[in-house]
């Protein structure tokens, strides 16, 4: 909650600041990567506690939730992927899970962490990954890391061929060649703004409930915090489906 020596923009700027060490492009973001890394070793012990205690018998209510999630991810792969690699439906669960996980932290209370860690000194803290935009293209760097490796290792020679030749024939390679660069380096701009600018808006809207009287906030807060779940949610979906088109594209021919 804004305090009284406060204004409203002053409020806004100082949840809009990260925690940073180094200066110019070797400045780090600390909150987004304590945060995102602390939400994957989480993930990795949940999920790797799940798989020692999975049994053959009636599933628990925890077994039953993760299997859902995998046969739903399992699902989507074999529905666009049609290549033989073992990486991509594991890669996308990942994807959905980390990126869904991240989402939740904009149901944390505005003022909760960076109040907690101002006790140590911290000034300033923002605990949403995915509303850094220095994550969304880590991520989706990454992914298209992915990409150019598969088209090289599928594709081979070939690869080249296609791209002078497609769409429009090899007589006009000259804007074959521009189109297909064009087409390949929207991709990460694609994944990581779509991310970004979803997650900036619904962590904007949170602060701006915050500077509500408390007792005005319970039910715009609420209202948008249900909301925000379906969003996280459609995002990582959205975020991991390109991820497996992608990369499908990477192994299929044009």
């Amino acid at each position: 909650m804004s305090t009284p020596e406060m204004t409203s923009g002053a409020y806004i700027q100082h949840h809009m600041e990260h925690l940073t060490v180094g200066s110019g492009f070797w400045t780090l973001h600390l909150d987004t990567l304590s945060v995102s890394i602390f939400i994957a070793v989480l993930l990795a012990g949940f999920l790797r506690y799940i798989a020692v205690h999975m049994h053959a018998g009636v599933p628990g209510r925890l077994q039953n939730m993760v299997e859902v999630v995998i046969n739903f991810v399992q699902d989507t792969v074999n529905e666009t992927y049609h290549g033989k690699s073992t990486l991509i439906a594991p890669l996308a669960m990942v994807v959905f899970l980390w990126i869904f996980c991240m989402g939740l932290m904009d149901l944390l209370p505005v003022d909760f962490l960076p109040n907690v860690l101002q006790l140590f000194g911290v000034g300033h803290f923002r605990s949403v990954p995915t509303a850094d935009p220095n994550a969304t293209f880590a991520m989706s760097i990454s992914i298209f890391i992915l990409v150019v490796f598969y088209n090289i290792t599928i594709k081979g020679w070939s690869l080249g061929v296609e791209m002078l030749t497609k769409p429009f024939g090899p007589y006009l390679f000259f804007l074959n060649l521009p189109f297909r660069l064009l087409e390949e380096f929207v991709k990460p701009f694609t994944l990581a703004l779509r991310l970004f600018g979803n997650m900036f808006a619904g962590e904007l809207i949170f602060i701006l409930i915050a500077m509500m009287p408390w007792w005005v906030q319970v039910l715009p807060g609420s209202i948008w915090a249900i909301f925000h779940i379906l969003v996280i949610t459609i995002q990582a979906f959205v975020f991991m489906m390109l991820t497996v088109v992608y990369l499908s594209m990477a192994h299929e021919t044009h």
